[in-house]
């Protein structure tokens, strides 16, 4: 009688062990690529709007809330301190609505298009903050809305607002870019901190060195905000960029008035 084998043989796209090793790097990189790319052709997605934005910015209803809770506490120098930051949150969340109410305009505008070429649906990095705020609004228009969003140290949650077939999780940053820019026919930037600059400064870098050939209108959204942060004219003043390098964003305080440019840029450029 043959003697069985007790040799239990893996096929290495099974092989977790060797897919998560270092040398498979190349192959998760490539899924990173070729996974999402299939669900964008499966669900016709062919161009975004994409919004940047802080992940610690709230909605004004939770900010009123922490600072109606904390109003309550007995006066302490800890609570004097959770108070400040509360009232900040609250001037702050004016963001969070602004976004929101502008991913719901840009999601009707675009329900009302009836054209399979141009859907520009909403994208976000697919975390709390702006990225909920601007899935929400879309949500809240009864459109699809995409989440790119990046497994972290801390953990960063998807928000409950994505579309459920277009919520993806990437490990790689450059990744995760790649598919902002790829299908973004606008970006939206507002308030944040280093993770929203790296990635307004990568997109304007390479639209600046026509390695973006494509035409993208960038709307900077909270003009106190971004002139106190950063100082463009400086820039022009001591030669590190040109003069009509500043006509390759717009700054913006009304969300009708970045909704009307949008519309307006993407309607010449792409709907006509």
């Amino acid at each position: 009688m043959k003697k069985k084998s007790k040799i239990k043989l893996k096929k290495a796209y099974k092989n977790e062990e060797f897919l998560t090793s270092r040398e498979a790097r190349v192959i998760r990189i490539l899924a990173e690529y070729l996974e999402p790319e299939t669900r964008f052709e499966k669900f016709n997605v062919k161009d975004t709007i994409v919004f940047f934005g802080s992940a610690r910015i709230i909605s004004e209803k939770e900010a009123l809330k922490r600072l109606k809770a904390l109003e309550k506490r007995k006066r302490t120098k800890k609570v004097d301190v959770l108070l400040d930051e509360a009232r900040k949150d609250l001037v702050f969340s004016k963001y969070y609505e602004a976004a929101r109410e502008l991913a719901k305009k840009i999601t009707e505008w675009s329900k009302e298009i009836h054209n399979e070429e141009h859907r520009f649906i909403v994208c976000s990095g697919g975390g709390p903050g702006i990225m909920e705020a601007a899935n929400r609004g879309a949500s809240e228009a009864g459109g699809v809305s995409i989440g790119l969003n990046i497994s972290l140290p801390f953990e960063q949650e998807p928000n409950p607002y994505i579309t459920r077939e277009l919520a993806f999780e990437f490990h790689y940053f450059f990744m995760r870019k790649f598919w902002f820019v790829y299908l973004a026919k606008a970006i939206i930037v507002f308030p944040g901190g280093f993770g929203t600059m790296d990635e307004f400064f990568e997109l304007i870098t390479l639209i600046q060195t026509k390695k973006i050939d494509k035409y993208v209108p960038i709307v900077l959204f909270g003009k106190e905000y971004w002139d106190e942060i950063l100082n463009f004219e400086a820039l022009v003043k001591w030669g590190t960029i040109s003069e009509e390098d500043l006509e390759l964003f717009k700054f913006f305080d009304s969300v009708d008035e970045a909704f009307s440019y949008i519309k307006e840029e993407l309607t010449r450029e792409y709907l006509k």
